[in-house]
């Protein structure tokens, strides 16, 4: 099996995260939000309050806790009144856990010091920032865990959007195709002659979020002639498609794609045509896949680098 490298930076910065927050939790002090229980104490009465007649197996799995230990930890629980054992329904040897009506104080004792707690650190925080902090920590509970991101938005540009959509273009496409700061360059004319020159209701731009992050884009204006820079009548380009690689494998570049068709077809478009290179393999598939075909090509040399570029159509009609 293939071993991934781990940064030594990011190792230190999640045990620095660690102990800010064990410290800030109170976990270094002898029992939890200033009561008498520990923190796997307090955690086994969570997990049993949220799930009535739960085995001790399957808290074993699901806490990932020693089953002695655990068990030592179930009976303090219950020699102090918190919580009972009763026969199984289906199995009477197995031992289902409730709490017990003293169990169920001392849950809502810790469970409202709990949020308090919470509240009293976020307050401190403007609205906006709580939003972040709960993206960035939803965002790293998934990245560990394994559990695919949540659903994507597009939405149309706002202000300080083209601004990203020249860094992120600048900066991508240095890191994965070597393309100097020209590149960047060609981007920031794109993006100023799409404000200089938008006409609402048949050109737009999108913005493509995830978990509250920008993570694509794409546009669609008018199509000009190359020389003469006039409007070519009822002929859309497509420009600006770009996808994070935080966010590839969503589909998100063929539903960036779509948005483009769809306001296209609405605005009385009768094609589309647009710009690329040939080495860029994820964009062309896109393209291909919907129904795109290749005008021309031809060498070039930009960006530092020799290169063969593309005209691609989509008939509307």
């Amino acid at each position: 099996m293939h071993e991934i490298a781990v940064s030594l930076s990011v190792i230190e910065q999640l045990r620095a995260f660690n102990r800010f927050y064990t410290q800030r939790l109170g976990m270094l002090e002898r029992g939890v939000l200033q009561t008498e229980y520990s923190l796997t104490q307090a955690r086994v009465l969570w997990e049993i309050a949220h799930q009535p007649d739960v085995l001790a197996s399957d808290l074993v799995a699901r806490l990932q806790l020693n089953a002695g230990y655990l068990s030592r930890c179930i009976k303090r629980l219950r020699t102090e009144g918190l919580v009972d054992e009763l026969p199984g329904k289906v199995d009477r040897r197995q031992r289902l856990l409730r709490l017990t009506p003293q169990g169920k104080r001392v849950f809502a004792l810790l469970n409202n010091r709990s949020e308090s707690q919470a509240r009293n650190w976020l307050s401190s925080l403007a609205a906006d920032q709580q939003v972040r902090l709960g993206q960035a920590l939803s965002r790293a509970q998934g990245l560990l865990t394994g559990a695919p991101p949540a659903s994507y938005t597009i939405r149309p540009f706002q202000a300080g959007d083209l601004g990203w959509i020249v860094h992120k273009h600048g900066e991508l496409y240095h890191q994965e195709y070597g393309w100097d700061q020209r590149f960047e360059a060609l981007v920031a004319r794109i993006a100023a002659d799409f404000l200089e020159r938008f006409m609402p209701g048949k050109e737009q731009a999108w913005i493509a979020e995830l978990e509250g992050e920008r993570v694509g884009s794409v546009a669609l204006v008018r199509a000009r002639d190359e020389t003469s820079g006039k409007v070519i009548r009822s002929v859309a380009q497509l420009r600006l498609l770009l996808v994070d690689p935080s966010a590839r494998g969503l589909g998100l570049g063929k539903a960036l794609a779509v948005q483009c068709e769809d306001f296209a077809r609405a605005q009385g478009y009768t094609e589309i045509r647009l710009w690329t290179n040939q080495n860029l393999h994820a964009a062309r598939a896109i393209y291909q896949a919907r129904g795109y075909q290749r005008m021309s090509t031809e060498r070039h040399r930009s960006f530092g680098y020799q290169l063969v570029g593309e005209v691609w159509r989509l008939s509307l009609r």
